[in-house]
This record gives C-alpha cells, structure tokens and sequence, in this order.
C-alpha cells in the first residue's frame, strides 16, 4: 500500500472537526494508530468512534495546547511519536486597528504557542524517520484583507516550520507545513451564520470564487496532501511550504 502508515504514532492536534479531523480519518485508514487531540471531548469522540468504525484505531487526548504542562503530561504518556500535525487553529477577522489585545493573544495562544508546545513535547520523543507537518496558510506568503493577527500567526508557523527542519535534520526529523487557501470547514458556515444570516448561500459562493480555481478545498483533499508529506515516500522532503491553493498565490492577479 502506497503511503502506508501501519504500525506509527500519529498525533492530531485540532482534530475533533475541520482539516484536523480529516487528517485523523485518513490516517486511520493509512493504518496509523491515531491520537485524536482536541479540546472538546465530544467531537475528538466522534472522530475517534469514525475511525474505529472504519477499521481503524484511535484514542481521544482531551488537550489545551495552549497550556505546556497539560501537552507535555498527554505526549508523554504516549512514550513514542512518530508523526506530529499541528491542526489545531482559530481566527480573527480585523485589520490591525479591529484587533482587541484579547483576540491577539487568543490568535497567538492557540496558533503559535499552540503549535510550539506540540513540537517542544513531541521532538524529544521521536526518533529517526519521524515527521512535523504545520498548518500554516497562504496567509503566511501574502497579503490577505483584514487578517491581521490570523496572519502573523501562520507567519509565525512557517518561519518555526523552517527553523525546525533545520535543527533537527541531524536526527532524522522531517518538518514541512502546507499553506491552504479557503477550505470548507465548520468555521466557515459559522462564520457565514453570524455575518451574513439569511444570505449563506450566496456569501458561501461569492468566498468560493476567490479561489482562481471556483471553489474552496474539501478537508479531505488537504489531509490526502498531509498524508503524503508524513509518509515514507516523502523522506526526502523537509524544510518545505506546500501551498494547496486552487491557485490563489500565483494565478490571483
């Protein structure tokens, strides 16, 4: 089987709904012995019951990845990791003078503290061959309108994504992250719901047609590129950002 993941760790950060929860799907279908970490206890359940129901296998890790000592004790307990993605996320619509302090810090808390205590906990138990794939954005390469704080933070993911690959490349340790455009999650119809009631549908298409290729990306088309990135058969891949993007950085002029 092509990018087989039988018999390794894999971490989920963010994975109880989204791009997280999709990667933690796949995996388990890849044969991937699947810790699904999320901060709600329910949906990291569910998944968790999804991809036992497929055959596969899972533990849910209820985890505030924003509190060290809490990422540190759940990693631990785990022993061995042989693969990290960092999913988990949260955003902010606002330009620099519509960013509170508050949302800076939550921004900055889950996205860029969040994914710095995954790895802090995660390095010192991988071994040679393991993987740290990061979310990172097109947010992280470009200018995008009102996402002030959102994009400092996938800023902040991408340049750790690098400093990273090169520290640990000495150890075997690959670290790449993707950079995906608009992708059909949760927060997106949320998102819709509370600003634009009433007129979902027509918003929902108006956001899809920014995307150069007409439409946003299903969380499964994203996790099937973490998949590959995390799989032996990208062993000669570190250091790298994967735009995954209907075109949106190089053909969005």
């Amino acid at each position: 089987m092509s990018f087989s993941l039988t018999g390794k760790n894999a971490i989920v950060t963010g994975a109880g709904s989204g791009i997280g929860k999709a990667t933690a799907i796949t995996f388990g279908k890849a044969g991937a012995n699947v810790f699904v970490a999320d901060l709600n206890k329910e949906n990291a359940e569910a998944t968790v019951n999804e991809i036992k129901q497929a055959g596969g296998k899972a533990t849910a890790i209820i985890v505030n990845v924003t509190a060290q000592s809490e990422v540190l004790q759940a990693f631990q307990a785990i022993g061995s990791i042989d693969i990290l993605v960092n999913s988990a996320g949260v955003a902010h619509v606002g330009k620099l003078e519509t960013t509170p302090e508050q949302d800076f810090d939550r921004v900055y808390s889950v996205n860029v503290k969040g994914t710095y205590n995954a790895m802090f906990a995660a390095v010192p138990l991988m071994k040679k061959g393991s993987v740290i794939l990061n979310l990172a954005s097109i947010a992280s390469s470009v200018g995008i309108p009102d996402r002030f704080a959102y994009s400092m933070s996938k800023g902040a993911v991408l340049a750790m994504t690098l400093s990273v690959a090169k520290d640990y490349i000495a150890q075997g340790i690959r670290c790449n992250c993707i950079s995906p455009a608009r992708v059909h999650t949760p927060f997106v119809d949320g998102f819709l719901a509370k600003n634009y009631p009433g007129k979902e549908p027509e918003m929902f298409e108006k956001l899809s047609k920014t995307q150069p290729i007409g439409r946003m990306a299903k969380p499964e088309e994203i996790a099937n590129l973490i998949l590959y990135l995390c799989s032996d058969e990208a062993g000669f891949i570190t250091g790298c950002d994967y735009p995954i993007d209907g075109g949106f950085i190089r053909l969005n002029n």
